[in-house]
């Protein structure tokens, strides 16, 4: 963040979307493996979100914050432990800077995506999950629209919540993807 105020000179807007997905369950998630998941899922954008409203505060300025967060954080597959519980601790913290900041109209809102076809998806596939090369395309073939979420159609979703558009929306954790939580089968 500093580095981005000396180039910029102001910053008013943050996108934390980075994550570490490494598989673990409860039994096998090493304690190395669980820090790494706090610190890239949630430490990392403490970190960032503290220096934001720091420099926000000074100028007294408004500004927005997106965080990317995950289906997961609403509970997880069984091999999920840590990147489940780092991107739970930062849907709290979303909503704690939404409120604790507000009134200095300082937004923050996270989004809850869901499975997302990225190269680092793709690399997680072939790693974890030994996955073929046609992988996606039988993966795709299987969800109700026939896809997985795509970066550049949450970009869009990012893009409205940072700008003046959004209005008041602070503390909202929208649910983005093609299953509805807490549906069950038909």
């Amino acid at each position: 963040m500093a580095d981005a105020i000396a180039r910029l000179g102001t910053v008013n807007a943050l996108v934390n979307s980075a994550a570490t997905t490494d598989r673990g369950t409860l039994t096998d998630t090493t304690l190395d493996m669980w820090q790494a998941h706090m610190d890239t899922n949630a430490r990392g954008p403490f970190l960032l979100m503290q220096a934001l409203v720091k420099h926000l505060l000074e100028r007294e300025a408004p500004g927005s914050i997106v965080n990317v967060l995950s289906q997961s954080a609403h509970c997880g597959q069984s091999f999920l432990v840590p990147y489940s519980a780092s991107k739970a601790t930062l849907a709290n913290l979303t909503k704690n800077v939404a409120q604790s900041y507000r009134r200095q109209r300082i937004r923050c809102n996270g989004i809850m995506a869901g499975w997302m076809d990225t190269p680092g998806e793709a690399a997680v596939q072939k790693r974890f999950h030994n996955a073929a090369d046609d992988w996606l395309a039988r993966v795709e073939a299987a969800r109700p629209m026939g896809q997985l979420i795509k970066p550049d159609e949450l970009a869009g979703l990012i893009a409205y919540m940072l700008s003046p558009e959004a209005g008041v929306m602070t503390g909202a954790l929208v649910d983005y993807d093609q299953w509805v939580p807490g549906a069950q089968p038909e």
